[in-house]
This record gives structure tokens, C-alpha cells and sequence, in this order.
């Protein structure tokens, strides 16, 4: 990041302040398409799409040097079931029964990715027709669980990433994904996790998206209040069932090919069909920029987790503590996991601005690559939404008195490094 981006994301998020978090302006009528490595700058996209909120497509040419895209996939661009049988067979991948609804997703199994590659090639054999569904591999942790060959290089856009650095720096997991299923497979409608954002490329097949920008979900409520599951589905043209459904906007819709990669915004409900045999490779990832939504989508969560426990508050001992461990069993993190996500991103970037580092990787072996700059933006972010979070009453109900350092030091803290980032 240079100086010049940073005074305009500073200036941006001054505008949105008072502003509903996740709020979009004008909602692009396509979706851009990226073509050229060459005349598309850090710059470029942090203020054209990272900024706005809005999709955008990157052409095959940004993936092209990647090792999946040349060993996973055979000369006439299917899956190469050979390779990844010798490599990865018999690795214990998590399996989803497309074919069969639970809630709003789809039941899982594990099973060893070779037996999930016998599935798919008698899935082919069978007319794409098996009794036993239609199966999807889904969130498989590669990145985590193996380092063996070089599977892609992760592009400077996304390289801010919270989300996987906080991981990483704890060693305990990481929000890096491999998805792979034979045509017809696919992902009900869903907003991605923490309303992170995140990026997926196709190393092979053709995928179809619809995206709803945030706030649209809305309108596609049923009668109970609850979300559809397929948005394609002629119920939702029952107006008794979705009586406001005829004030949501039709989606955009992209049809991404081999080699591209998708840039899916904060908060924008989507729903995703492997329109062929397909692999791709997926991260969700958090930074300065979305990280006042994963704000405010915990606060929703933890309201929606009190009121559904209501009728206990007054007899259950230590109510306000049951609401956070029920909350982070059902979300992934709670208000205390949340203030030491910020707590470690905000001392990483003070030990970076500290040693005066310029561009490249931060001590520990971990950092966003891109420099002082950007080291000052995210503790300008850091600090905003910390503030938040300490006067949030919830947060004043937990036991902090094991948290080091203490909210009330590291506010300060960085509030002092605000004022003098000025000057870099």
C-alpha cells in the first residue's frame, strides 16, 4: 500500500462512519472483468472493489504460473485423478451429500479422498447419477495439512488477510479451502463466514454464481423469517410463502471459467453450481476493510443467541458467560476470541511500524507483504472497532483480568500510534 492509498481508505471510512456497517452504494449492474497482470495495481483493486464491496472476475492470465493448474488438471483441462490419487489418496477429505437438505446446508462425512475419486469416476460412468447422491468435496484444509507441492501462489490483492494470519500464528487452523465434485454439485445460498471476504479460483471446470449484494437477503425471507436454501427454486415465486420477494432485485450472475478467480465481497449472500467436473481452491479472509462487519455481525449473533435463551437469564448463574460459549459453538468465535484476534494483528503491526520494516515479510515468517503503509491503515482500523468492542456492555460483562494486555492498555496504545502515523 502507498501513502496516497491509505489517505483514501482513511478518507473512506471517515464518510462511512454513522453509516450501517455493510452498507454498499450503487450495486453494479455486471461484474467486472480483470484481464491484464500488467495494468492492475494493489491500488487498483483496494479502491475499485476491496473498498466498495463489490465482486470482480481476474482473468486465467493471474493464476496461470500455478502449480495446480498445471498437475491437477489433464491436457484437455478435467481433473487429473491420476496425480491426485499418487499424492493425496489417502488423505481424509470432508464429503457433503448435495442431495440432501439440513437446515440451510448439507449433511457431511469423511472419507480417504481415494474412495471419494472412485465415487466421482463412477458418477461420470453412471450419466452423472449415483444412489448414493450427488457428493461435494468441501472445506478441505490442504494448505494445512500438507505443504507438498506448490499448489498456487497467493495474489498480492488478497494478501492482507487477518483471517489466516491470526491462524497461522496460532498453528491450530486456517480458512484456506479445496473444493472438488463432479457437474452438478454445488453450495446453497450462504453469506461466508464472520462476513469475511473471500476469493475462489477454478483450477478446472466452469462454476455459475449469483450474488446478492447485503441487505437484498432480506426480501428473500419466507413467511417464518427464514433464508432460502436454493434461490433458483420456482417456490420462491409463491408470494405466500416469500411474501417480499417481488422487492429483491434479480442477482448478478457470473459464469466463471478454468483459470479464473472471483472476488467475493463482505456480506453478499451467494449461491454457486459447478457447471462442470470442477476444482477450485478457496480463502476466506478478513482486514482492515471488512473488519467492521465481522463487528457487527458478532454483535448479531450474540443478540441472536440472548434471545433465544431469554427465559433463562434470570435463574441461570453466569447467563451473560453461557451466551458467549453457546455463541462461540455455534458462530466459531465469541467476544473474548475476538479482542485477542485484534489484540494479535494490532501488536504485529506496532512491532512492524516499531522496527521501521519496510515492504516484506514480518518477523515470525508471517506479515501482509505490503509494507508501513499498510501497517498504519490496519492500526487505524484495529483501533476504531477496539473502541467499539470495549464499550460494548457485553464485552464489560466478561472476566478480562487473565487478558494481556489488558483492553485498557492496548486501546491507549494504539490510539497514540494513530495520532503519530501521520507523519509516515
Amino acid at each position: 500500500m502507498d501513502r496516497e492509498t491509505r489517505a483514501f481508505a482513511e478518507s473512506h471510512f471517515q464518510r462511512l462512519r454513522g453509516r450501517p456497517a455493510g452498507a454498499v452504494g450503487a450495486t453494479p449492474g455486471r461484474v467486472d472483468f480483470i484481464e491484464s497482470p500488467d495494468s492492475f495495481s494493489y491500488a487498483d483493486f483496494f479502491k475499485g472493489y476491496l473498498l466498495p464491496n463489490v465482486p470482480c472476475v481476474f482473468s486465467s492470465a493471474f493464476t496461470e504460473g500455478w502449480g495446480s493448474r498445471r498437475r491437477w488438471v489433464t491436457p484437455g483441462g478435467k481433473p487429473d485423478f491420476e496425480h491426485l490419487l499418487r499424492n493425496y489418496g489417502d488423505v481424509v477429505v470432508p464429503v457433503a451429500n448435495c442431495g440432501v437438505q439440513e437446515y440451510n446446508s448439507n449433511p457431511k462425512e469423511h472419507m480417504l479422498l481415494r474412495d471419494y475419486i472412485s465415487y466421482w469416476k463412477d458418477y461420470i460412468q453412471g450419466g452423472y447419477s449415483s444412489p448414493r447422491g450427488c457428493l461435494y468435496l468441501k472445506d478441505w484444509h490442504l494448505c494445512r495439512d500438507s505443504s507438498a507441492e506448490d499448489v498456487f501462489t497467493l495474489p498480492v490483492y488478497f494478501s492482507s488477510d487477518w483471517l489466516n494470519e491470526y491462524w497461522d500464528a496460532l498453528d491450530v487452523d486456517d480458512y484456506r479451502f479445496i473444493y472438488m465434485g463432479p457437474t452438478g454439485t454445488w453450495s446453497p445460498f450462504h453469506a461466508d463466514i464472520f462476513r469475511s471476504f473471500s476469493w475462489s479460483v477454478n483450477i478446472c471446470g466452469r462454476k455459475k454464481w449469483f450474488f446478492f449484494p447485503p441487505g437484498q437477503e432480506e426480501a428473500l425471507r419466507d413467511c417464518h423469517g427464514g433464508l432460502p436454501y436454493d434461490v433458483t427454486s420456482p417456490a420462491l415465486l409463491d408470494s405466500r410463502l416469500y411474501p417480499m420477494r417481488k422487492h429483491c432485485s434479480p442477482p448478478l450472475e457470473l459464469t466463471q471459467e478454468a483459470g479464473e478467480m472471483v472476488f467475493v465481497p463482505s456480506g453478499w449472500h451467494h449461491q454457486v453450481h459447478n457447471l462442470e467436473d470442477t476444482i477450485s481452491i478457496n480463502h476466506n479472509w478478513v482486514n482492515g476493510c471488512n473488519l467492521a462487519n465481522m463487528w457487527h455481525f458478532l454483535q448479531q449473533e450474540l443478540r441472536a443467541v440472548q434471545q433465544e435463551v431469554s427465559q433463562w437469564r434470570d435463574t441461570m448463574p453466569d447467563w451473560h458467560r453461557h451466551c458467549q460459549v453457546i455463541m462461540r459453538s455455534c458462530s466459531g468465535i465469541n467476544f473474548e476470541e475476538f479482542y485477542h484476534f485484534l489484540k494479535i494483528i494490532a501488536e504485529r503491526r506496532l512491532l512492524l511500524l516499531a522496527k521501521g520494516m519496510g515492504p516484506g515479510t514480518m518477523e515470525g515468517g508471517v506479515g501482509t507483504g505490503l509494507g508501513p503503509q499498510q501497517a498504519a491503515f490496519d492500526v487505524s482500523r484495529i483501533t476504531e472497532v477496539l473502541a467499539s468492542v470495549v464499550a460494548h456492555p457485553d464485552f464489560q460483562k466478561l472476566d478480562t483480568s487473565m487478558f494481556s494486555p489488558q483492553p485498557e492498555e492496548l486501546l491507549p496504545q494504539l490510539e497514540e500510534v494513530v495520532a503519530t502515523a501521520a507523519s509516515i
